[in-house]
Parts: C-alpha cells; sequence; structure tokens
C-alpha cells in the first residue's frame, strides 16, 4: 500500500529496496553528473549495499530520505527524489532529483517534484522546501523554476568544478 500523494497514472514513488543496486551503483557513479552534486569518487556496491541498508532508518532518524521513481507503464525506475536536510522544527527539506537519461526532458521530472511536493506538504506538513541548484545547470533550474520554486539567493563561488569555482542558486517554495 503506498501513500495517495506519492503516485500519479504515470509513476510510483517508492522506499529504496535491494534490488535497486544496479541502478542506484550506474547512477551514482556517472562521473558526468558528479559537477550537480559533492560526489567526487565512485561507490562501490559494498557501499550502496551498506546504504541500502542504513536507508531503513527513515526521515526523522537520518534527517534524509530517498525514493525511487519508477515508470507505472513498464515497472522501470526511472530515478530518484532525495529529502535531505530535514528540520523539523523548522518545517524545511531540501530536494534532489536524479533521472535516468532516458527519462530527461519529458515531463518526467515536474510529476516526480509535483509528488514529493504534495508529500511534503500533505504529510509531513513542512512549511518549505528548498534546492541548491548550480549555475551550470540550466535543465534543473527551468525545471524547478517551472514548478513554482522562486531563487531566493546565490551562494558565490560555492561549489568547486572542473573550471574553478561555481555559483550555486538557493530555489525555494513555501507551502
Amino acid at each position: 500500500m503506498t501513500v495517495a500523494c506519492l503516485e500519479n497514472k504515470n509513476i510510483l514513488l517508492r522506499a529504496l529496496e535491494p534490488e535497486d543496486l544496479e541502478d542506484l551503483y550506474r547512477w551514482e557513479n556517472d562521473s558526468e553528473l558528479w559537477k550537480y552534486g559533492s560526489t567526487i569518487a565512485p561507490y562501490s556496491k559494498f557501499a550502496l549495499r551498506d546504504y541500502l541498508t542504513g536507508s531503513l532508518q527513515g526521515l526523522v532518524q537520518s534527517g534524509q530520505l530517498r525514493l525511487i521513481a519508477v515508470d507505472k507503464k513498464n515497472g522501470k525506475s526511472m530515478g530518484t527524489i532525495d529529502l535531505y536536510g530535514y528540520d523539523p522544527v523548522h518545517l524545511r527539506a531540501g530536494v534532489g532529483i536524479l533521472l535516468d537519461a532516458a527519462y530527461r526532458h519529458k515531463n518526467y521530472g515536474k510529476e516526480i517534484l509535483g509528488l514529493i511536493k504534495a508529500y511534503a506538504f500533505r504529510i509531513l506538513h513542512l512549511n518549505q522546501l528548498y534546492a541548491h541548484i548550480p549555475e551550470s545547470n540550466i535543465p534543473s533550474l527551468r525545471l524547478f523554476s517551472a514548478c513554482g520554486y522562486v531563487q531566493c539567493g546565490l551562494l558565490k563561488s560555492w561549489q568547486k568544478s572542473v573550471e574553478g569555482f561555481e555559483n550555486v542558486y538557493v530555489m525555494q517554495l513555501i507551502s
């Protein structure tokens, strides 16, 4: 049984399962995506297996929640959506999304962000969601803007990249 706001006609957001190991291994080790996050080295399957085991702690204990987005038409994993930096006092959390290359530029990102928004505001009763998006990640900036997030800050020279340091936008969505 799933929470109603964690699915729509196309997508189901579900908890991590051991069988997600291969997809997580592929996504986490895609060095083309490292520039958008904090990863600078590959993950082993052993480390990811350990992560999958630890993910049972839940949002309140660990401060983060990663869900797998599943294509309901074929049952395949489309990507992940994360809530991180969960703050139960100030009722906010960060949002991160990763879509498999096969699902990019097809509006699935909007649907997934819409589902996590409904979950965060209706079930978790959060006041706000935010995202830190590197200036060079134009597709993500467009996606979050299209989903109602507004730029509320700019962190200058915040993230190291191959070219040097890069600015990061702070995007925010208030309930």
